[in-house]
């Protein structure tokens, strides 16, 4: 068993047609999107309350997703700044065709800050 294969998702779904592009793969806005969501699943975990987005880096698209994949973001704390935290996903597909076999698909970094009733940064407590 490999590491993503390891731990348990923050997300799972399964991508369908209305999800798909031109060329029959899932929009990339559209695995950002769940990115995202996986992402401040694993802020929550840190004792943050209003999260948000402030930068995704070194998004990697490695191999399509399909409609039909059942598609897993797995995350991890990189760093957890005074009023920001970073965040790892690795997403990897379930091909519908290949039943157990997982493909690492994207990887991304999500930073987000913390705020506070008023909107403003507000410190993480530790």
């Amino acid at each position: 068993m490999n590491e993503i294969d390891s731990r348990d998702p923050a997300i799972r779904v399964i991508l369908m047609p209305k999800d798909t592009n031109a060329h029959g793969t899932i929009f990339g806005g559209v695995i950002l999107s769940y990115i995202d969501q996986a992402g401040a699943v694993e802020a929550k975990k840190h004792r943050t309350e209003f999260l948000v987005t402030v930068a995704m880096r070194e998004i990697v698209f490695h191999e399509p997703v399909y409609v039909g994949d059942l598609v897993s973001f797995y995350t991890s704390l990189v760093k957890i700044g005074n009023t920001s935290i970073t965040v790892r996903v690795d997403v990897a597909a379930n091909r519908g065709n290949e039943p157990g076999k997982q493909v690492k698909v994207t990887e991304a970094e999500v930073t987000y800050v913390n705020l506070g009733p008023d909107r403003k940064p507000k410190p993480i407590p530790r």
